[in-house]
């Protein structure tokens, strides 16, 4: 299913590192107006927030729900799950996030089958930390519309400090080129401005990782193109209740790091997306301990 191969026999009971049963599991289905403004129009997304993780960052935003020891469920079924998101669509955009799918990326097509039978056919987006299996994107082709990745590292032994994930840089790179094989550097939208179709990387600047994140940025400039859409994002934020994170994650970005890492990416040549202030940092902070997780 994902990169880290561990073999796991799901129909067997075995859950491997994810911690993920054969059945889907899903944390939380809600309404979110904070992603791309291009991805949002006025009324926001549905995003389906898939419970645990194929990697486990030390400073996970969402930690109530992608710790794989303590990740709790509250739909499991295919019905339940689609009930839920024709709730939401309802209220959104016609727009369904699938937010760290890569360990549970072989539920998508049978939730969005059974929305089309349904009569509900969403814009779909795969929103990833990019450390998925070449072989489950070219299956999920048919099935996505928008890649959404956050290409997190260029130094590996970031990966595994922060994220505990071996080998992150290769296995997300061939990623990328992957989604950039299936979309191109067109973002397709439609007569209001709301992405159809395309691929958009995101980067979120670490504190004291300057040169990791320049280094992802090279990356893509030099292997996909400098005409992607691109999304550098400065809302690191210390998760409450993770104590003793290494190195300087238990602070925030400084400016004059997100500034020089923007400076880099211009002078590059990247001149699609978007940017963020400092002060935003606080806005994506999600709550989920009830279905509207996002304060706004």
């Amino acid at each position: 299913m994902c990169p880290r191969q561990c073999g796991a026999d799901r129909d067997d009971g075995r859950t491997g590192f994810c911690n993920s049963a054969s059945e889907p599991s899903v944390a939380s289905i809600c309404a979110h107006k904070g992603e791309e403004p291009v991805l949002c129009g006025d009324k926001g997304v549905c995003n389906l927030f898939f419970a645990h993780c194929n990697m486990q960052c030390v400073y996970c935003q969402n930690f109530d729900i992608s710790r794989n020891d303590t990740a709790v469920c509250r739909y499991n079924t295919i019905s339940a799950i689609a009930d839920r998101i024709a709730e939401v669509l309802a209220t959104t955009e016609n727009v369904l996030g699938f937010v760290s799918p890569s360990h549970q990326a072989h539920c998508i097509p049978d939730i969005l089958n059974e929305l089309h039978r349904r009569g509900l056919h969403p814009t779909t987006i795969y929103n990833t930390n990019a450390y998925d299996s070449v072989e489950t994107l070219r299956s999920l082709e048919p099935y996505i519309d928008i890649y959404l990745p956050d290409f997190k590292y260029s130094d590996n032994s970031l990966a595994e400090r922060y994220s505990h994930t071996p080998h992150y840089f290769e296995r997300a790179s061939q990623a990328l080129l992957e989604m950039y094989r299936q979309k191109g550097s067109t973002l397709i939208t439609d007569d209001r401005d709301v992405a159809a179709s395309g691929l958009i990387i995101r980067h979120l600047v670490l504190p004291g990782c300057v040169e990791n994140s320049k280094n992802a940025l090279r990356w893509i400039a030099e292997n996909l193109s400098t005409n992607v859409h691109l999304s550098l994002m400065a809302q690191y934020y210390p998760p409450k209740g993770v104590e003793n994170l290494p190195d300087k994650l238990g602070g925030f970005v400084a400016a004059e790091e997100y500034d020089e890492v923007r400076a880099y990416s211009q002078s590059l040549g990247f001149h699609r997306g978007w940017e963020q202030e400092l002060s935003e940092k606080v806005v994506y902070r999600p709550h989920f301990e009830n279905n509207d997780s996002f304060e706004q």
